[in-house]
């Protein structure tokens, strides 16, 4: 596969070309454990590498979402049990920006997205056993959307990841996705 990526849950139909990655989910899929639905699931679409250390992944993302909780973002794994996932989602009626950090049990939080035009920029950073989210502002900038704990191992699968647990068939674009060297821990602002 293409830059060393390979899925977890390959998704029914998917292209990786010229730095567009195309997907189209399976049915009912998800990443989520306990928490409040009690629950576990663990078959979402996740396109991941290998990376060690700390870093910056960085993706543009756009989906045509039309069911509750359809989402499409970054990922940062060390296993089932201990994960963040972010990205867009729809939930309480609109797409917003949700993250979910796992350390055993899931736990969510959502974001609105003001002015939201159909797609979203997004950066994961990890920082040791540190993991933030920052989103796009917009005007080339970042905003800090999370900043949480994480037991990690030296190394972790990060990458590209979709779900839709209510439906088959949410339509998911990444465009320029990159793993680089991490911001400065200055970019935390």
């Amino acid at each position: 596969m293409p830059n060393g990526m390979s899925w977890l849950n390959e998704p029914p139909q998917w292209s990786d070309e010229d730095g567009v990655v195309r997907v189209v989910t399976g049915l009912k899929t998800d990443f989520w454990r306990r928490t409040f639905y009690g629950y576990v699931t663990d078959n979402g679409h996740f396109y991941r590498r290998s990376v060690a250390g700390d870093f910056t992944a960085e993706v543009v993302v756009a989906a045509g979402h039309a069911a509750r909780f359809d989402q499409a973002g970054l990922m940062i794994r060390a296993g089932e049990r201990t994960w963040l996932k972010s990205g867009l989602e729809v939930t309480s009626g609109a797409v917003q920006l949700s993250t979910v950090l796992t350390r055993e049990d899931s736990d969510l939080s959502v974001a609105p997205l003001p002015g939201y035009g159909g797609e979203l920029s997004l950066r994961l950073t990890r920082f040791g056993d540190a993991v933030c989210v920052h989103r796009g502002d917009g005007a080339g900038g970042w905003d800090l959307v999370r900043l949480g704990h994480l037991d990690l191992p030296e190394t972790v699968e990060v990458g590209l990841m979709c779900c839709s647990p209510e439906r088959a068939g949410l339509e998911v674009t990444f465009r320029d996705f990159r793993v680089g060297e991490p911001i400065s821990r200055d970019g935390l602002e």
